[in-house]
């Protein structure tokens, strides 16, 4: 058993500090301070983690220089090896100012040139880092002739008589980008369906997604043959069951989507998603966003561990944060709806800073490979924060976190072998067993 041990501790300067150990035989009294790990116990497979490339952030990594911005790179998508990007289709709040790709009500003047300015480039250098990056995009609203209040922001509806015209405008957005070499894996068919915020924003109860998905957004694709998949609800959590079983319940809706997305703000809520993933097995479970206000310290850590694991656990395939980069002042955003991003530029913005946050998200995707499946496991404290996954070569990937004030000590049993160890309080500690 070849083993090598990860560990990030802020109290010793640990990141991802590296040290290989040895194992010992399980002996049959150790029964004491023990986490079980079962490799042959499978769960669901995992795709891929990542962060939300906004205007904002690409408009930041525009500011650095050629030298940082491949450093920036390395560090996103090779050393913590993300593999999953969400992509806003039109504006959002974290973008420098409102927009949509067309105006005219037949599409004739539809366009992603906005796009090709920070997004796009951003894009092309992270697929040059890694080639197999996938990407899911949300509308935050329709263009604003789409809609009954005809405002990008506070809500609003898309009118029946422009629903196909929306259709056509995902094909054409999905389209123009796949011209660039982009292919988008999947879509949301809305960004949090029940917000009335004063920046981007578009309402959907399960009745009015339903009848947007089967009787254009889905047949719309299948017309094209756009293969992207459609993700539905992409908001809290707290509703994510009852809104599954809302929209899946009818069997067309069922047919039509391949999963449904959901964000953090409301609380944890991991039974919903364990719920989600029992009734309905043949769906995607996507966290597309989660972030906290602005403070200046990013004292954020302990929270994305603790989410990111019970998620984990709960039956998640993909993990993805929000915004990929801020500024030091938590934007730009057009609303001063300000927060913070795992890494964040300087205040003269001529480099940029890894908060501990940065490698807490590290200790899952830098090894927790896209096509792991989740294994099962025991633990005999709460307080000590436990998931495992075997990697597609067969490695196992098991990841620990104390955010508790005192160290803990266990035995972490594999078969017929043991490791004896302690992890650190406040500290995150990462096994790769081959």
């Amino acid at each position: 058993m070849n083993i090598t041990k990860y560990e990030t501790n802020k109290n010793k300067n640990y990141y991802f500090h590296e040290s290989k150990i040895k194992s010992r035989k399980n002996w049959f009294f150790i029964d004491r301070l023990v986490v079980n790990v079962y490799p042959d116990m499978t769960y669901q497979q995992f795709l891929g983690f990542g962060a939300c490339i906004t205007e904002s952030s690409a408009y930041c990594y525009s500011l650095l220089s050629e030298e940082k911005k491949k450093e920036f790179m390395q560090d996103m998508f090779g050393n913590i090896n993300y593999s999953l990007c969400r992509l806003p289709i039109g504006s959002c709040d974290f973008s420098l100012n409102s927009y949509s790709y067309a105006k005219k009500h037949d599409l004739s003047d539809f366009n992603i040139e906005r796009d090709k300015k920070y997004i796009i480039p951003f894009i092309q250098d992270a697929l040059k880092v890694n080639p197999n990056l996938r990407f899911l995009a949300s509308p935050w609203s329709p263009p604003r002739f789409m809609k009954n209040t005809k405002l990008l922001i506070l809500g609003g509806k898309l009118l029946n008589k422009y629903k196909q015209t929306y259709a056509d405008y995902f094909v054409k957005y999905l389209n123009s980008y796949k011209e660039l070499g982009i292919n988008v894996d999947y879509v949301t068919i809305q960004n949090e369906t029940n917000g009335m915020p004063i920046w981007e924003s578009c309402l959907y109860n399960a009745k009015d997604e339903v009848d947007f998905l089967v009787n254009y957004l889905y047949p719309t694709f299948e017309k094209n043959r756009i293969k992207t998949k459609i993700l539905v609800y992409d908001h809290n959590k707290e509703k994510l069951f009852n809104r599954a079983v809302a929209e899946f319940s009818n069997p067309e809706a069922n047919k039509a989507a391949s999963g449904i997305a959901f964000h953090w703000y409301s609380g944890n809520h991991f039974e919903n998603i364990s719920l989600c993933r029992e009734k309905f097995p043949d769906k995607l479970l996507f966290h597309t966003e989660g972030c906290f206000s602005f403070d200046q310290n990013n004292s954020f850590p302990n929270q994305y561990a603790h989410d990111i694991i019970e998620d984990l656990n709960a039956g998640v395939n993909g993990y993805i944060d929000w915004n990929i980069l801020l500024d030091s002042k938590g934007g730009p955003n057009h609303k001063k709806n300000y927060c913070n991003s795992p890494v964040m530029l300087t205040s003269d913005n001529s480099d940029y800073n890894k908060s501990l946050t940065y490698y807490y998200i590290g200790h899952f995707s830098k090894f927790i490979m896209p096509g792991a499946v989740r294994i099962a496991h025991s633990k005999y404290l709460s307080d000590l924060r436990v998931t495992a996954f075997k990697n597609p070569d067969n490695s196992l990937a098991i990841v620990l976190f104390n955010g508790a004030g005192y160290n803990i000590d266990f035995n972490l049993c594999i078969g017929g072998r043991r490791i004896k160890d302690t992890i650190e309080k406040e500290s995150m500690i990462t096994y790769i067993i081959k």
